[in-house]
């Protein structure tokens, strides 16, 4: 009996369709923002540099 609970309820839990928890733009856009950070600390830290 609790396994076929426990399966009726994975398969309720797949089938929902519902709106996502976190929007992705929000995900996407703190990602851009990070990677643009790191990018403009590798400038900075490099820019002064000599090469050899």
């Amino acid at each position: 009996m609790q396994i076929s609970q426990t399966v009726l309820a994975v398969i309720q839990a797949a089938e929902e369709h519902s709106e996502p928890a976190v929007n992705p733009w929000l995900i996407g856009g703190g990602t851009l923002l990070l990677l643009l950070l790191l990018l403009f600390g590798l400038v900075a830290f490099g820019g002064g540099r000599d090469h050899s």
